[in-house]
């Protein structure tokens, strides 16, 4: 299981994400922190999960700005 927060790059997370996805191995869990503002970020990154064939585990908010991905290959 890795941590990866992604939260310095602000709404540009994404192409690190997918980056890391890429590279992740196959059963490894993946744990994901990235800042949201208006829920649109969470659609797109759970899509971006998906569309790695990755499985999402789980989406929750962290705290107020914060949201956290689990997901596995």
């Amino acid at each position: 299981m890795k941590r990866y927060d992604l939260r310095h790059l602000k709404e540009n997370f994404e192409p690190r994400m997918k980056e890391i996805l890429g590279e992740h191995k196959a059963g490894e869990v993946a744990i994901f922190l990235f800042e949201i503002g208006d829920f649109t970020p969470v659609q797109k990154s759970a899509d971006l999960v998906k569309e790695c064939g990755y499985e999402l585990l789980n989406s929750l908010k962290f705290n107020e700005v914060d949201w956290t991905l689990v997901t596995r290959r």
